[in-house]
C-alpha cells in the first residue's frame, strides 16, 4: 500500500474477503530474497538462521493470515508493532 487516504462518510470501499499466508517482510530480496529467508529460519542449523530471526525482530510464521488485520490496515489503522505506525499490509 503506497498511500492512505481518509474516507467519504456514506460511501463504500473493498474490503478482504479472503486470503492466505504472511506478506513478504519488507526489503527481504525480493522473491527469491524472501525464499532465501523461509530456508533460514526453518532450519536452526542454518548459518544465517540466528541473523535473519534477529532481522525479523523474533519469530516469523509465513503461513499466519489474519483477515481481520487486513481490513483493519484497508480501513486506515497501522498493523501492530508497527514503529512508524504506517498502514501495510
Amino acid at each position: 500500500m503506497e498511500k492512505t487516504l481518509v474516507g467519504e462518510e456514506g460511501k463504500q470501499y473493498p474490503v478482504c474477503l479472503a486470503g492466505r499466508r504472511a506478506c513478504p517482510p519488507e526489503d527481504c530480496g525480493g522473491v527469491w530474497g524472501y525464499e532465501e529467508l523461509l530456508e533460514a529460519i526453518r532450519d536452526p542449523g542454518h548459518e544465517e538462521h540466528q541473523e535473519m530471526l534477529e532481522w525479523l525482530g523474533g519469530p516469523f510464521d509465513p503461513e499466519a493470515f489474519s483477515i481481520a488485520l487486513v481490513n483493519k490496515v484497508l480501513a486506515g489503522s497501522p498493523c501492530p508493532g508497527d514503529d512508524e505506525g504506517s498502514p501495510r499490509p
